[in-house]
């Protein structure tokens, strides 16, 4: 039998899986296994596929995705990520899932037929300016490979991130400078990111994913 067991609002550990309940009963987004438990459907959530689980299994405790939240999310590729903040926040919430890739951006267009609450948006996260009528956010994610990643979050929290908000971003260190080890590359990103946050969490996340720093930061 399985323990289902709630670590984070609308987020659960099924044994020592992560899983959230799925908004769109019966309808799989990336593969990901579905399991029907005391009525309910609930979707795995792979850490492989998704560095925010990844940093749940590397002991997260940060969590600033609730019902009803509003959050921007930078770099929102396929949508596997996004998905799972999908089932999260609920009809009422809202997810803007910035991404610049136009095949990638169609499927994010698919997804959000199925699922009202994600606005995708088909723009380039280093132009804010661009999509500034999404307004205020409660939190902001980042996962956008690029060698600026780090100015890309700060312009945007800037302009978006309520005071006090929190905002999370997965350095991949081989995109910024490849020629450098990781933890120099992590090192100098964390001195940026100091000069307009508080640092909360930081996880490297092997074995999910190799060269990337997680790390959880609040706007001061």
């Amino acid at each position: 039998m399985v323990t289902v067991r709630e670590i984070f609002p609308g987020v659960f550990m099924l044994d020592n899986l992560v899983a959230t309940l799925n908004a769109n009963p019966g309808k799989r987004v990336y593969d990901e296994r579905l399991t029907k438990i005391d009525g309910k459907e609930y979707r795995y959530w792979d850490p492989f596929r998704s560095k925010l689980a990844g940093a749940i299994k590397k002991g997260l405790h940060e969590f600033p995705f609730t019902k009803d939240g509003k959050i921007l999310y930078l770099g929102a590729s396929t949508g596997t990520t996004v998905s799972h903040l999908s089932d999260i926040v609920g009809e009422k919430g809202e997810i803007y899932a910035i991404e610049v890739a136009m095949q990638v951006i169609k499927r994010l267009i698919e997804l959000s037929d199925h699922r009202s609450n994600i606005i995708p948006i088909h723009d380039d996260a280093n132009q804010p300016n661009n999509y500034k009528e999404v307004g205020e956010v409660d939190a902001i994610y980042q996962d956008v490979a690029q060698p600026n990643q780090v100015d890309i979050l700060i312009k945007n929290c800037d302009m978006f991130l309520k005071k006090d908000g929190i905002a999370m971003i997965a350095i991949k260190s081989q995109s910024i400078d490849v020629t450098k080890r990781p933890d120099d590359v992590f090192e100098f990103a964390l001195m940026e990111l100091e000069k307009y946050f508080e640092i909360l969490e930081k996880y490297k996340l092997e074995p999910f994913d190799k060269d990337h720093l997680f790390v959880v930061l609040r706007k001061k």
